[in-house]
């Protein structure tokens, strides 16, 4: 095994650059000439504009414009995924305009850009913009917003419906629910979030008047769909434009959406000559970044009387927010439903998402995009079933798991799972965890005064995105090997771990190799990050691109040693004429080649090989995630005292990496699950605006957490690999969750929707007694 090649626990190369000052994200990016924009933004959640008046604004102090929707045309924000009413009919797609022109639709709407020589300045002035409006009723509830009698969102959404979608076998559930046994049924709420990546939101555009060519710098998870979108806003061809990605800090999904504030800075640059930045900050975040999450759920399981399950049935109702990003139709329903039957040998099921648009900031995909959701859903479902039907937890599952055998397994949603030990997971998370041990701790804990609980979840997770990638490998004059690649790092550790699956293929030295990114015009096309899909992606390109360049390497070799390509072998970095000493290594072999003044046929490009793959299915990691609670009824704290998690990412390329990614997500999952509350009131005002009110997970809010992995390989790729980086988020909610109910069950509690704040424990344990008394 290479010492830096796969498998092996390799510190991030990033690391260095980054924890000493000298990464450079967008708002280090500062070009001469450069003024600042500012945008203003509604504060009204639902209002008419009657008029804009931009006068005094432009007499300001160092304003050199203010573009009002009049300036930027159609200019709008596109959503990818059109979708199908379960009757048939198309769904409509209301505009999502870069400005409003008649009419905002949530506080944080955007009226108007302006511009001047400082930031302070810009932001004085938006002061200034006089915008007559007419405040109509709006609507921000959930569960409320079918039918309300208030105007409407979108007129073309009458009753505030997006859309109406179905997927299963409505009779063939119906049928399993009336033969069942037992039947279970939970309501239960999946809490909106803001996205809060360490690095808020930033552009900066530039235009080259000569070349009639716009540059912008901006963080993204991949900048491909936003040259697109800002092609066409500008009505420019696409080659005309290049996004240049810098370092990122945190992306979740929300940075895979296209804002209206790049256009509104291309727009600018354009219309003034000077590069345009404009930088959020972190309360305008609250207001305009893609929140995630934010449904409504109704899950009923239907049992035999041997406790196996015979159908599922989910009904949601999915907050849209005020207007669509690039996916939001697709996360509550395509995306979800990939794992909603969890990992369980579900003979049918009926899933129906209605959603909804509301008064709010508009949610899309953020880490795990669906999937937690769904996880969640089937996790608490069967613990609650355990309950009910008065079994062992862990029995229903190992009874209800689809078997190492029945591999690969169509699920009755559809989907095909490849591979994994569902069984042999969890007995290892529970033997970690001491499962057994565990009464002893809730007798000790009793004894002051707290209730404790213990909780898992099994979860399982379904990569994504676009199954199309690109790699290209380059060898440089300067003795160094770049690795042009289709996705973007948003922190993930890519410069580190594509390095190590290049060195185990080509057996270059590790420090040699260089990561490019971020450049739509250096990289024709990419599929970016999000889904968990780089490594197998990103990571299968690049392992193709390597084989064409040992193959071109042989034709080399071939004509050094003027002997036949059959004869030429590769191994460990070097070409060597079989049966010989004679072997020349790679690095000397592709500079040789790029120095010959008569190259060999298709040897042009020296060594350099791309490669572009496409993959047959994605991959399915899984795990199981075991947390342990104290709750001190007086006040209704909940602690996690212990969690564990054993993870099967088929083959690990490297376990820090891994282990990094898990933690993080986990920490996600456990701030959804007990500390983050996104709180509207009737008016639409976002309350929870700021980190005085939204609470985020801190260090001491946690434990050390116990991570493992068991290996069973990807059949889907030829790395072996499974996605991890949105696993940890995509477990820990339930188990969580599934631990508090259980810490309170002695007290007659069955279900605590998340997030579970001191208040709501305290009021449920206080209620709890009061009826036993």
């Amino acid at each position: 095994m290479a010492k830096f090649g796969i498998g092996q626990p390799v510190r991030r190369v990033e690391d260095q650059r980054l924890v000493t000052g000298r990464g450079r994200f967008t708002d280090d990016v500062n070009l001469p000439g450069q003024v600042y924009g500012f945008v203003v933004r509604s504060p009204h959640a639902h209002a008419r504009i009657r008029r804009i008046d931009t006068s005094k604004a432009m007499a300001a102090p160092g304003v050199l414009a203010v573009l009002t929707a009049a300036d930027v045309g159609g200019a709008s924000i596109p959503c990818f995924v059109p979708i199908t009413n379960r009757d048939g009919s198309k769904a409509p797609m209301p505009a999502h305009p870069i400005l409003c022109r008649d009419k905002v639709r949530y506080v944080g709407d955007k009226v108007a850009f302006v511009v001047a020589e400082t930031r302070a300045q810009a932001r004085d002035a938006a002061e200034l913009v006089e915008v007559d409006y007419e405040p109509l009723e709006g609507v921000v509830d959930t569960a409320a917003a079918l039918g309300a009698r208030v105007p409407p969102v979108h007129e073309e959404c009458p009753g505030n419906l997006a859309f109406d979608w179905h997927f299963g076998d409505e009779r063939a559930v119906a049928a399993a629910f009336a033969k069942a046994a037992r039947r279970v049924r939970l309501e239960l709420v999946n809490n909106r979030l803001v996205c809060n990546p360490m690095e808020p939101r930033a552009a900066v555009a530039e235009w080259d008047a000569g070349a009639g060519k716009l540059t912008v710098h901006t963080c993204t998870q991949g900048g491909w769909a936003f040259r697109d979108v800002l092609a066409q806003n500008l009505g420019l061809a696409k080659e005309k434009v290049r996004v240049l990605t810098p370092d990122v800090g945190g992306g979740f999904g929300m940075k895979a959406m296209f804002y209206g504030e790049y256009t509104l800075c291309a727009f600018a640059a354009r219309k003034l000559g000077r590069p345009v930045k404009w930088t959020s900050e972190r309360g305008e975040a609250f207001l305009s970044d893609s929140q995630g999450r934010d449904h409504v759920t109704v899950a009923e399981l239907a049992f035999d009387a041997d406790h196996r399950i015979l159908g599922l049935k989910v009904d949601v109702v999915a907050n849209m927010g005020a207007y669509y990003y690039f996916f939001a139709p697709f996360i509550p329903t395509g995306a979800a439903l990939k794992v909603l039957p969890g990992v369980y040998d579900v003979k049918c099921l009926s899933y129906g998402v209605k959603a909804v648009f509301t008064n709010t900031v508009p949610v899309d995909a953020y880490r795990g995009a669906g999937r937690p959701e769904s996880i969640y859903c089937i996790e608490r479902l069967m613990d609650l079933a355990a309950a009910e039907l008065g079994v062992d937890r862990l029995e229903l599952r190992r009874k209800n798991f689809i078997r190492p055998e029945q591999m690969p397994f169509k699920t009755a949603a559809g989907e095909i799972y490849d591979s994994g030990d569902f069984e042999r997971v969890m007995n290892a998370a529970v033997a970690r965890a001491d499962w057994q041990g565990f009464p002893t701790r809730r007798a000790e804990a009793a004894r002051r005064g707290k209730l404790r609980g213990i909780g898992l979840c099994y979860y399982i997770e379904s990569t994504m995105g676009n199954p199309v990638e690109h790699a290209t490998v380059r060898f440089t004059a300067d003795g160094a090997v770049e690795v042009l690649v289709g996705t973007q790092s948003n922190g993930q550790g890519h410069e580190t771990a594509y390095a190590q699956v290049l060195v185990e293929r080509l057996g270059v030295p590790f420090e040699k190799v260089r990561i490019v990114q971020g450049d739509t015009d250096a990289i024709a096309d990419g599929g970016g990050t999000g889904g968990s899909r780089s490594l197998t992606a990103e990571g299968v390109a690049i392992l193709e691109a390597s084989d064409r360049v040992i193959e071109k390497g042989k034709v080399a070799a071939a004509h050094v040693f003027e002997t036949a390509v059959a004869d030429i072998t590769f191994e460990g970095g070097t070409f060597r004429v079989a049966g010989t000493d004679r072997a020349i290594g790679i690095l000397e072999l592709a500079e040789r080649v790029r120095v010959m003044a008569s190259k060999p046929p298709g040897l042009e490009e020296g060594l350099d090989a791309s490669a572009s793959i496409e993959l047959d299915a994605w991959t399915f990691p899984n795990g199981c995630h075991v947390a342990e609670v104290e709750v001190d009824p007086e006040t209704g704290v909940t602690r996690i005292v212990r969690y564990t998690v054993v993870d099967d990412f088929g083959v690990v390329v490297n376990p820090l990496l891994v282990e990094g990614q898990v933690h993080g997500g986990v920490v996600q999952g456990i701030g959804q699950a007990l500390l983050e509350h996104t709180v509207y009131d009737r008016s639409g005002q976002l309350l929870t605006g700021s980190f005085m009110d939204y609470c985020m997970p801190r260090a001491d809010d946690l434990p050390s957490f116990d991570f493992s992995t068991v290996e069973v390989r990807c059949r889907n790729n030829p790395l072996g690999v499974k996605g991890c980086g949105e696993a940890g988020s995509v477990g820990s909610c339930a188990a969580v969750i599934n631990a508090l109910v259980d810490a309170l069950s002695p007290l007659g509690v069955r279900h605590v929707d998340m997030p579970a704040l001191p208040e709501k424990v305290w009021r449920l344990a206080q209620g709890a007694r009061r009826a036993a008394a």
